[in-house]
């Protein structure tokens, strides 16, 4: 831990105090979306079929249902790159004439309840003239392919190339070779609050307020008003408390559209709640990665080169504001991941197809390339007569800054050290005796390893190197002590469940010496927040974490000059704690709330030397840090009903300072959680004419209480030279190393078949089609296949 700010008094930071934004939601107190009445309500009207052109909407009797010929001047939704042969593809906000995918937006049913605009919406008349649909990207790639789009031939819609120098060369040179071909299929991020907007037209400024459940209030306001061609001053938009959002909450949502226009079209206030089966078919889908991997390794097995193809299937649309080139992008920059290498060629391809819309889900392509490099990373120790760990001892990173193969800088990281911990405490060779002992009872046990690093709290310049039209990054907080001396940070971020509330008070309350409980923190509304860029990308406490440091800073040093007027001492003897400011080895001392009192209704005394009010605002936009972490999955695997129990998860993780232990393990609980699904359970599947088959959750199976074991967690702090709160992002890093892990334990459980599984969810029709191919072919037992 790092030296706190001197005279803060009582130390906030790095203590598991409770979140203080828990009272009003575990006491059913929330405030959320689907709460607010409205006079109107919505039901859209959705596509039944992947492709073909709309022959006819028609509407029942009576009935308000709004199509794309009624939305006359509104543009289309058209994210931009410009780099990486990008194809701009627009989306109508309703499908105009042609459809796309199953669950597209056709057409939008206004009624007085909500259960009457569905019943209307059973009645509406559609139409359409179905075509052949493209559900594979891989399949989309044929020459004699259905075009999803004629701005992108061959489906295609970009690409991105990058290959070193000097790599021909060193791939001659090698020694062995190994590869994999991985796949990970697609899936929902599944959040608790399905998506919901509600908006409210107020006659007295013609201005319309959009609440809703997203994470980039400010950005949908942008977005939105561009759309409708408004001036975005008459646009109010608020994300309330949100129920989770994983990445599928942050692209703007047609329907959100809809409902503003909506809006100023009736004078009056319109709703929409999505049920489950809409949000699995038509919320956003992510993961659709196929990719071959190939590495060339020296005799003494480390890794020289590297050659990748990925293909991601990113659905009919470009999401907004990242494009659909978040996925392929990210695996093309990220996938040298922490191993030490310096000869790379890589290709990544976005492919559309007749399928829902891909957008960022908590991780992004990560999950996936952590996966297909880890499967690697076990095949060349296989390859090699090779430990799993030995492997990996041989081609960790351990020398910083590091720059890898494709230009990205690594600050200071751990991660031989992570590994060496995992290793430990996992206790590796009480493992495997215990393995070999269940294996004479035919019992099939497995352990796996994943390491990783994380991208974190990258700024604008990240975001740059893509290309991207719309390039976020920074972060704004606006920091007041209001006349009564209590405290209110403005944030640009819009939490949904991270905590933030909770360590942004703790890192101010170390910086002007006040309690937590004291300070309120102020998000999700763009008439009261600053402009900024939302949460996601776990950049949150880096970002927005140092744009409160720093207004805190300003606040501080205000505070002292302030206090050094009314106690007549020099600044440098003035020390803030306990809610006061007090001369050191004095008794003299003010409040922080008279401080403030003063500074706001007795200005005259500071004779013009110091401006009236506190209010400081800061803003930050760093390079980037990386966290790391090793994942270990240890787990059982029925091989007569192809069922997989992890039985223990452990993680060694490194997320530089922490602020508040108590929510960096929940986030990593919850992340590790959500990765356990990915590895086992979830997966949206499309029959061959675009159907989806999995449209309700007992279809798709997100994990429950039972499916995760006991996690244990330990932490090394490397405190960041990139964050100024020497902090690390660790949002995201319990989704991106468990898949790994836990389908590498059940290719160890499974080895004495010499089968492999290379794909996610490992499901068990996928590991028994597996045994089925092993020379001991394990018969199944009734009912499964």
């Amino acid at each position: 831990m790092t030296a706190h700010t001197k005279g803060s008094g009582l130390k906030w930071v790095g203590r598991a105090i409770r979140r203080l934004e828990d009272p009003a939601l575990v006491t059913g107190q929330g405030r959320f979306t689907a709460d607010l009445p409205a006079v109107h309500w919505v039901r859209i009207v959705r596509s039944p079929v992947a492709a073909g052109k709309i022959a006819k909407i028609g509407a029942p009797d009576g009935a308000t249902v709004i199509a794309a010929t009624d939305l006359k001047g509104v543009k289309k939704i058209t994210p931009m790159l410009h780099k990486f042969n990008y194809k701009p593809v627009g989306q109508p906000v309703l499908a105009d004439g042609v459809v796309r995918f199953v669950g597209e937006p056709v057409a939008a049913v206004v009624a007085a309840s909500k259960e009457a605009a569905e019943d209307i919406a059973e009645l509406v008349e559609l139409t359409v003239d179905e075509t052949a649909p493209e559900i594979d990207a891989l399949a989309a790639l044929r020459p004699d392919a259905a075009q999803i789009h004629t701005e992108a031939p061959g489906n295609v819609i970009l690409e991105g190339k990058f290959k070193t120098p000097d790599f021909d060369a060193a791939w001659a040179g090698a020694h062995k070779f190994v590869s994999v071909e991985a796949g990970s299929h697609r899936q929902n991020a599944t959040p608790m609050e399905a998506r919901a907007g509600h908006a409210a037209y107020d006659a007295s400024t013609g201005r319309v307020t959009l609440t809703c459940t997203t994470q980039m209030p400010h950005l949908m306001r942008t977005a939105i008003a561009d759309v409708l061609g408004m001036p975005e001053s008459d646009l109010r938009v608020v994300a309330p408390d949100v129920g989770g959002g994983f990445g599928q909450k942050m692209s703007l949502a047609a329907e959100y559209v809809v409902l503003v226009w909506l809006a100023r079209k009736l004078k009056s206030s319109v709703a929409w709640t999505e049920d489950r089966r809409e949000n699995l078919i038509a919320g956003f889908h992510a993961r659709d990665q196929a990719i071959t991997l190939e590495g060339a390794f020296d005799k003494d097995a480390r890794l020289i080169a590297l050659k990748t193809d990925i293909v991601a299937n990113v659905g009919a649309y470009s999401c907004f504001p990242t494009t659909c080139g978040v996925e392929p992008l990210m695996a093309m920059a990220e996938m040298p991941g922490p191993y030490d290498f310096k000869h790379y060629e890589t290709r990544a391809r976005g492919v559309l197809t007749n399928t829902c819309t891909m957008a960022p889900y908590r991780g992004v392509s990560r999950p996936v390339i952590t996966f297909t490099l880890e499967r690697l990373m076990d095949k060349a120790a296989k390859a090699f007569g090779l430990d799993v760990v030995d492997i990996r001892r041989r081609n960790l990173i351990d020398k910083f800054p590091y720059t890898s193969a494709i230009g990205l800088v690594y600050d200071e990281a751990t991660y031989k050290q992570t590994l060496e911990m995992a290793v430990k405490e996992i206790d590796l060779p009480a493992f495997r005796t215990r393995q070999k002992a269940a294996r004479a009872k035919g019992r099939h046990l497995g352990i796996g390893f994943a390491t990783f690093s994380e991208r974190t709290g990258y700024g604008s310049p990240a975001f740059a190197a893509r290309g991207m039209e719309i390039t976020p990054g920074w972060e704004t907080v606006i920091l007041t002590v209001d006349p009564s001396g209590f405290v209110e940070a403005r944030i640009g971020s819009s939490p949904h469940g991270q905590g933030l509330r909770t360590t942004l008070a703790q890192i101010i309350a170390d910086e002007i010496g006040v309690t937590p409980d004291l300070i309120k923190v102020v998000h999700g509304d763009t008439d009261r927040a600053p402009y900024g860029w939302g949460t996601f990308a776990s950049r949150s406490l880096v970002i927005c974490g140092g744009a409160t440091l720093i207004a805190a800073q300003k606040v501080r040093a205000k505070l002292i000059k302030i206090a050094s007027h009314l106690l007549e001492a020099a600044p440098g003897d003035i020390v803030l704690e306990n809610g006061e400011a007090r001369v050191a080895g004095t008794d003299r001392s003010v409040s922080i709330a008279k401080m403030a009192r003063e500074a706001y209704t007795q200005t005259h005394k500071f004779k013009g030397e110091i401006e009236p009010g506190i209010t400081e605002t800061g803003t930050y936009d760093p390079p980037g840090t990386f966290s790391n972490a090793c994942h270990v999955a240890i787990v059982e695997v029925d091989i007569e009903t192809g069922r997989t129990t992890v039985e223990k998860f452990l993680v060694a993780e490194d997320a530089g300072k922490i602020i508040n232990p108590m929510i960096a393990d929940g986030q990593v609980h919850g992340g590790i959680a959500q990765g356990i699904g990915n590895a086992l359970l979830e997966e949206i599947v499309y029959d061959e004419s675009g159907g989806i088959l999995t449209a309700n959750l007992a279809d798709y199976m997100p994990p429950t209480a039972r499916e995760i074991p006991p996690i244990e967690l330990h932490h090394i702090e490397t405190p960041s030279t990139e964050s100024i709160t020497k902090a690390k992002g660790l949002g995201e890093g319990g989704c991106i190393g468990a898949p790994a892990a836990v389908i590498n334990a059940i290719n160890d459980a499974l080895s004495e078949y010499n089968v492999q599984i290379d794909e996610m969810p490992a499901t068990p029709q996928r590991i028994r089609a597996a045994l089925r191919t092993s020379p001991a072919v394990v018969p199944a037992k009734a009912g499964t296949q």
